[in-house]
């Protein structure tokens, strides 16, 4: 399971989404992220669904890498289907049973509520699978650069997110041989009832939590080692400039949030 945690991993490529500046896609991910919240029913949500299967299929990032990265929150998104299939109200009752009555409209609601989480997570993977920390901070630095101003530090808050991606795929491998050499002792994580299994998750917990710490020492002695010093006076490698596909990409941005909007509109 831990395996399937996809979240702060990068994969190189040269297609054109890849090559996109890394403020293009921050404010494209943004700009999905409230169209998708605005879309209502199944002309707006097809749109938002035809936009996501357009940047997998330009970005050649494959659907069975999206999903296998969702296993983790499988609970959590059944979960909240289930919740909204309850609590949602309507006019045509389909099963009254006690105090448990589910209506045509909570099936449709939970359905679109599924589908929005599962439209989001993969949205937003897309922007780690096709950007590298690097360029994720540096873009994410730029955008918040206004905020300088009001001595907000923006670049110390951009790194530690750097630092955050960058080593979620590396506690994620580290925990997963604490978990095999736990097993290889005898440890059982599978059999017995819920409070059993969080004890023995007691065995994992502790050395990961000293991994954590043991790494975050030794990275904070290496910046200082290097003379680190925050963002002043700092200069980058490469300097990031806007391009055509950029603004191309910001038009279509542009025409997706209009168009979602005018279905809404309309109600479809």
């Amino acid at each position: 399971m831990l395996k399937d945690i996809t979240l702060g991993q990068y994969f190189p490529g040269k297609t054109i989404i890849h090559r996109l500046d890394p403020r293009t896609k921050i404010i494209m991910v943004v700009v999905y992220i409230v169209a998708l919240f605005l879309a209502v029913k199944y002309a707006s949500y097809g749109l938002m669904l035809a936009f996501l299967v357009s940047v997998m299929i330009l970005s050649r990032i494959s659907p069975k890498r999206l999903l296998s990265g969702m296993k983790p929150l499988i609970i959590i998104i059944l979960l909240t289907g289930i919740l909204n299939i309850f609590y949602t109200g309507g006019e045509h009752l389909l099963v009254h049973w006690r105090f448990i009555r589910i209506y045509r409209e909570g099936l449709i609601n939970a359905g679109y509520m599924i589908l929005r989480i599962i439209m989001l997570i993969s949205g937003t993977f897309l922007l780690t699978y096709t950007t590298s920390p690097i360029e994720l901070t540096d873009g994410l630095e730029r955008l918040l650069s206004p905020l300088k101003k009001l001595h907000v530090p923006v670049h110390e808050l951009s790194m530690m997110m750097c630092i955050a991606l960058r080593f979620i795929p590396t506690l994620i491998e580290e925990t997963d041989k604490i978990i095999a050499a736990q097993k290889a002792r005898g440890a059982d994580f599978e059999t017995g009832n819920i409070f059993r299994r969080a004890k023995a998750l007691v065995p994992i917990l502790v050395p990961m939590f000293i991994s954590a710490f043991r790494r975050a020492d030794e990275l904070a002695v290496a910046m200082e080692c290097r003379c680190y010093h925050g963002g002043e006076g700092r200069t980058r490698m490469k300097i990031m400039k806007m391009k055509l596909r950029d603004y191309v990409t910001f038009l279509i941005g542009a025409l997706l949030l209009a168009g979602v909007i005018v279905l809404r509109h309309f109600g479809l």
